[in-house]
């Protein structure tokens, strides 16, 4: 099991939606800078970590408050954790065969928003 924790508050689909329709390319650099400053995490806290074999992902999104929808939070910041997770070779993919499922819980905390992710391997057979 491997715990990764993302400081701060991620963009949400809302967000992203708005800047697609304002331009597609501010959509594309909205999606590039939130994976970056994801990478950094990643980098300081599960460098040299290469899971092989399936997980099942639990998020914990911790926001400010309870201003957004649920599913504004986890969206958007779900395709971007996953894919900055391939891209760093910590997950071999992000498709069915390497992500077995997910399951996303929300709290509020004004002092310390953050997404806390825990990585549970996925061992079929006795």
């Amino acid at each position: 099991m491997h715990i990764f924790t993302i400081p701060g508050k991620l963009p949400g689909l809302n967000e992203y939606i708005d800047a697609e329709r304002s331009s597609r390319y501010k959509g594309a650099e909205m999606k590039k800078n939130t994976e970056s400053i994801i990478a950094s995490y990643i980098e300081q806290q599960l460098r040299g970590i290469h899971i092989t074999c399936p997980v099942t992902m639990h998020y914990t999104w911790y926001e400010p408050s309870r201003r957004r929808d649920l599913d504004n939070i986890s969206s958007f910041g779900r395709k971007c954790i996953q894919d900055a997770l391939v891209r760093a070779r910590v997950l071999a993919g992000d498709g069915w065969r390497h992500i077995k499922g997910f399951t996303d819980s929300f709290d509020v905390d004004p002092k310390n928003p953050r997404v806390e992710i825990i990585f549970e391997e996925v061992h079929n057979g006795p």
